[in-house]
């Protein structure tokens, strides 16, 4: 377990610089100060160590969403928080948030099991009437590629500005692809509306920001 915990995060510091293919696995072991025989005991190859660092990463934020939405029982409502927890993380965590979107391999398939939130709050919805009859397999694309393009759009902004305005920004950009996907989902006006109001959007995202305890650069 030492071994391990050793490559991992000698991974987080290597992979928020550069992708995997442009990481040696000597340089892996050399920052993790390991033998060369231990990566491969742990790992079958690189691709593989990355893609269990972005695993890592996705199912700490998917707790993080859990305990957001905890005692919340409006499926669309636990769903846009979803959304608005990914946004949180990447403006707290662009670091990690980087190597979890480039490494994502298959997190995006319906069985995954870092998924079984994002169907449990599609198939309420869709039970509850609130949005259209949806595939749960393009479902779950759809809505993770739209999370992960707020969480991509985020961590890319300038940093040089006041967080303030860095929020700012992410709630526009939050409440632009919001709309458009509950839109795409065939989410009634009113609810998104309501989802994507700026008084609530902001408390909503102030809530995340907090609960995680994350400072936002500015």
């Amino acid at each position: 377990m030492r071994t391990r915990t050793a490559l991992l995060d000698a991974g987080l510091h290597l992979l928020a610089e550069r992708p995997v293919d442009a990481i040696a696995v000597d340089e892996l072991v050399g920052a993790a100060g390991v033998a060369k025989g231990s990566f491969f005991n742990h790992f079958a190859d690189k691709h593989a160590f990355a893609a269990a660092i972005a695993e890592d990463i996705r199912a700490e934020l998917e707790a993080r969403v859990e305990r957001f939405n905890a005692g919340e029982e409006a499926a669309l409502v636990r769903l846009s928080g979803g959304m608005i927890v990914a946004a949180a993380f990447a403006l707290g965590e662009p670091r990690r948030t980087t190597i979890m979107a480039r490494n994502a391999s298959s997190q995006t398939m319906q069985d995954h099991p870092l998924n079984r939130g994002v169907i449990a709050d599609l198939r309420a919805s869709w039970k509850q009437g609130l949005i259209a009859p949806v595939n749960e397999a393009s479902g779950v694309l759809f809505w993770l590629g739209c999370c992960h393009t707020v969480m991509s759009a985020l961590v890319t902004m300038p940093d040089d500005g006041p967080a303030s305005l860095r929020v700012s920004v992410s709630l526009r950009v939050l409440a632009d692809m919001m709309r458009q996907a509950l839109r795409g989902l065939g989410a009634a006006p009113v609810a998104i509306a309501s989802l994507t109001a700026p008084a609530t959007l902001a408390a909503r995202l102030d809530r995340a920001l907090s609960t995680a305890d994350y400072v936002v650069s500015s």
